[in-house]
């Protein structure tokens, strides 16, 4: 498996070692003893998958408390995939991470406890996979503006459709500090 880096600590891409021949591909989407050589040594607790068409915008969404780090890949189509971190007291607080994330590359993201994360589909549907850390809480969800000027993400090109809580959420500046102080393993 390989795996690189990003600007952003802690942030990985993650290529799993892919055997293809004519009549497809086969890959281990994970491997515990591989992911936990490649610093993932968290338990996983919940896998979630979404199905979206063209121009869904999810994100960018959080859990705090409850933080969740989340391993992500998509199974159809492809997306840009985007992380945000809103640890207070890190020094890349504010900046963010994209990538394009597709059947067809097989890359994965690791998104650790502490930052947002949101993605954008750019073909026609997408088949998205998230491996979550903690449970889901709907007490401790929150959502950051997916266009918050200060961030800047440089989104794709293209129509936009949002959640209404999405498309409500608020900017970084406006979250309460306490949201933005993460207990993180």
């Amino acid at each position: 498996m390989k795996v690189e880096q990003t600007h952003l600590p802690g942030v990985l891409i993650l290529e799993p070692r892919r055997f293809e021949d004519d009549r497809g591909y086969f890959f281990e989407a994970w491997q515990g003893q591989r992911y936990s050589d490649a610093g993932l040594k968290l338990p996983f607790v919940q896998d979630n998958v979404s199905h979206s068409v063209r121009g869904v915008l999810r994100g960018l969404h959080f859990q705090n408390p409850k933080a969740q780090g989340k391993l992500v890949s998509v199974l159809q189509g492809e997306v840009f995939d985007v992380a945000v971190d809103i640890q207070k007291d890190s020094p890349t607080f504010g900046s963010w991470f994209g990538i394009l994330l597709s059947a067809k590359n097989g890359k994965q993201l690791w998104v650790p406890p502490g930052f947002a994360h949101g993605f954008y589909v750019t073909s026609e549907t997408a088949v998205f996979s998230y491996k979550c850390t903690d449970y889901y809480s709907q007490d401790a969800e929150a959502s950051l503006l997916w266009n918050d000027p200060d961030i800047a993400i440089d989104w794709p090109s293209g129509a936009k459709t949002l959640a209404p809580k999405d498309a409500a959420a608020p900017l970084l500046r406006d979250i309460p500090e306490e949201k933005l102080r993460f207990e993180v393993p």
